[in-house]
């Protein structure tokens, strides 16, 4: 008996939701009634596509003392709190004096923490905005960008690293829908840099701002299309010596536990990436077909081809390039990414931070960094990883806005 639609199985919490009934169909199903995978490059012939999909989020411990102790860093490093019961702290900055500031997107602030007596943990926690859903940082030119869902704020940085009064610059950007967390930066040409990610899973945008890195001037005017079919690229950074663009885009959910794969792509202004027709290494998405008379072949001619792919479903999230002077000289220009972990998944993959290895100014390979999040048998987490960046004093933090921790990952 074949079916008209996917079998999905949902798990949650480790709790095996629905497994009878796939367990009955697939005891009396023969091999042969598979679906076979047939995606025509137009619509003149069926679509068809089975695809087995889960859900599973791993239930939620403390940060404890035992829980961090057994955490694995390469060795000669090590890992610690820097600062804890933050709330939610998503992306991170640092400033030019060592302060580091947070925003927490649930409660509308930013966070400024000091370290001030050298210890590798912040003793001063403050908050220096309130600003309804924050959640991308870019400092430029002694001045603090801000961004939320359909705002970019600027405020001026005090002596003391808190913040004047901000002021909004943009107020139009598309709405949010499934991706609203927006991040911004500043290139070397001066400019400002926003993502802005798709309303949905995948689907044809009716916007064409959505699913693209946007670009505009400092005071956020003259906004364009910089690159587009980028369905959520949250963690993005200019390489420090060929100044080319990196991110980090997040594949499609519900086409099984190992597609679409994340991507890391070399973002050039006017390419297209191809969410969301093609993804990955030029695979057709049998979910969404290209409009018109474009068949999957044309899409895919003008379609730019991520550079790298890591495991789907890891979730990647910020993202800063190594310009610090304590991790090993090998270190130097290699990229940090957070993995932020998978739910779409029958097994936990993410939940770890990653070193993107460049040579030659091309990213080659990832290696794990900072693992062990994943406990209990892969049954629980005790750390959801977003943003990441490289203190002045040169060691690596990431905050989790699970358990309300930012981390800090130094040598010994």
């Amino acid at each position: 008996m074949k079916r008209k639609y996917p079998l999905i199985s949902f798990l949650r919490l480790g709790f095996a939701a629905a497994t009878i009934l796939p367990l009955a169909l697939t005891s009396c199903k023969e091999a042969s009634d598979l679906w076979e995978t047939v995606i025509p490059e137009t619509d003149k012939e069926p679509t068809s596509s089975e695809i087995k999909g889960y859900v599973f989020y791993p239930a939620l411990q403390q940060a404890t003392d035992a829980n961090i102790a057994q955490l694995k860093v390469p060795a000669g490093f090590k890992i610690s709190k820097f600062a804890e019961k933050l709330g939610k702290p998503r992306i991170l900055v640092t400033g030019t004096d060592g302060q580091i500031y947070a925003s927490d997107r649930e409660a509308g602030i930013v966070l400024m923490l000091q370290d001030t007596n050298n210890d590798g943990a912040a003793e001063v926690i403050k908050t220096v905005a309130n600003i309804k859903q924050v959640h991308g940082l870019s400092i430029h030119n002694n001045k603090m960008y801000m961004v939320a869902v359909n705002e970019v704020y600027v405020a001026d940085m005090n002596a003391d690293g808190t913040l004047g009064q901000p002021r909004m610059l943009i107020s139009d950007l598309p709405d949010g829908g499934q991706h609203p967390n927006r991040t911004i930066g500043f290139g070397p040409d001066g400019k400002m840099y926003l993502t802005v990610g798709s309303t949905c899973n995948s689907c044809p945008e009716p916007n064409p701002e959505n699913a693209t890195i946007l670009r505009a001037e400092e005071d956020g005017s003259n906004r364009k299309i910089f690159a587009k079919g980028l369905r959520n690229t949250i963690g993005f950074g200019w390489h420090p010596e060929t100044k080319e663009l990196w991110g980090m885009d997040h594949g499609i959910d519900w086409l099984g536990d190992d597609e679409q794969k994340e991507e890391v792509n070399m973002i050039k202004q006017g390419a297209d990436y191809g969410w969301p027709y093609i993804y990955g290494e030029g695979k057709y998405n049998p979910g969404d077909r290209p409009k018109g008379d474009t068949s999957y072949s044309q899409y895919l001619q003008k379609t730019t081809l991520p550079t790298l792919t890591y495991q789907a479903h890891s979730a990647p999230m910020g993202m800063a390039f190594y310009n610090g002077a304590m991790f090993p000289a090998e270190y130097i220009n290699d990229a940090f990414v957070a993995m932020r972990g998978s739910w779409n998944r029958s097994t936990p993959v993410g939940y770890k931070i990653v070193r993107m290895h460049f040579e030659s100014g091309k990213p080659v390979r990832f290696e794990d960094f900072v693992t062990g999040f994943v406990v209990n048998d892969n049954r629980a987490h005790f750390g959801r990883l977003v943003g990441v960046t490289v203190h002045t004093d040169g060691s690596l933090l990431f905050s989790d806005d699970t358990n309300g921790v930012i981390y800090r990952v130094s040598r010994q």
